[in-house]
């Protein structure tokens, strides 16, 4: 099987661009909402055709031979161990079962890599940029989900590439929140400016016009207390900045979801998961990008500033999930890091 995605901004649309690509005999293995890149919702469609259909003119872009298919008896034993796996995850059903039916599909005789390129073909990977950016970005999230430290390492990663970085923070009611951040900020010399409403937030931007990039920090939002998510939408709202979410990911996976969905309506296209060294059911991760329509961006595993990130892959993302697949030889599958 050959699979491609097909993105359109309802399911009408995306099913007649299936239909003129790649047939009526397509298969549809996947669907589900997403965030597009102006926070507006889309929908995408991943189909299936047979590979001896998908090119019957033109072969110059057929995938690599270096792909491993597996028999039918193989096959069952495949689907097995990945279904395994999401499950030890704590994977929602509705997530679980658009994985699985992709792997299946992709006929691929080593779970790890069935796994991977289910992963790579469902999910969207987005780091934030090393160095500067067009927009400042504002980590929003649930108390407790590691903002503050994700600010400090995203900071750090960009001003050790040579950055001109500010930091400006809005989390001025939990105690010691200005102190840890102003800690780190003196240590690294990176300007810090604090900001309790959405004008002083507005003033606050213009003074680190010149700086490469942007960084700034907020309060805890829960997001099922509508008092708390109004004010957040009367902070983005105030100021032209991405939103990014910042998300544990020790976090029961369906609440993760829901979470997710709720801040994703309020901007945010792409999320770091944190606390990963410290959760053994990652579950969560994929809710969270599958309900909120959310892109992967970077991963948080250590509670070091310096080398604090990593953008996260669909390989990273697989041995994640499936540590042994660092064994595994992923260059078969003809999947890019």
């Amino acid at each position: 099987m050959r699979l491609k995605s097909f993105t359109a901004k309802n399911t009408k649309e995306a099913m007649q661009m299936v239909r003129e690509e790649l047939g009526e005999d397509a298969i549809i293995v996947a669907t589900h909402e997403e965030k597009n890149a102006v926070g507006g919702r889309q929908v995408q469609i991943t189909a299936a055709i047979e590979r001896d259909n998908f090119y019957p003119d033109d072969h110059q872009d057929e995938p690599n031979e270096d792909w491993m298919y597996a028999d039918d008896d193989n096959e069952t034993m495949v689907i097995e161990e990945v279904t395994e796996t999401l499950l030890r995850h704590t994977v929602p059903e509705n997530v679980l079962e658009q994985i699985v039916s992709c792997a299946s599909v992709l006929g691929i005789d080593e779970p790890r890599l069935a796994l991977l390129a289910a992963v790579e073909n469902l999910f969207r990977f987005n780091p934030l940029p090393s160095e500067g950016a067009e927009k400042p970005f504002m980590m929003i999230g649930p108390p407790g989900a590691g903002k503050t430290l994700a600010v400090a390492k995203v900071a750090a990663r960009s001003a050790i590439n040579g950055a001109n970085v500010a930091v400006i923070t809005t989390d001025t009611q939990r105690a010691g929140g200005v102190e840890q951040l102003s800690a780190f900020t003196n240590l690294m010399d990176i300007d810090l400016k604090v900001a309790k409403t959405p004008l002083e937030l507005k003033e606050a931007l213009l003074q680190t016009r010149s700086h490469d990039q942007v960084i700034i920090d907020t309060s805890g939002t829960n997001p099922f207390d509508n008092q708390s998510i109004k004010a957040l939408a009367q902070l983005i709202g105030a100021v032209d900045v991405e939103p990014v979410l910042i998300l544990p990911a020790n976090m029961h996976a369906e609440e993760a979801g829901e979470t997710a969905e709720i801040f994703a309506n309020l901007g945010a296209i792409r999320f770091i998961p944190t606390r990963v060294d410290v959760s053994r059911r990652l579950g969560s991760l994929l809710a969270a990008a599958y309900q909120g329509g959310l892109s992967f961006a970077d991963v948080s595993g250590t509670a070091k500033v310096a080398d604090g990130l990593s953008h996260l892959t669909s390989k990273r993302l697989t041995q994640l999930l499936m540590p042994k697949a660092d064994g595994v030889k992923m260059k078969k599958a003809n999947i890019k890091d």
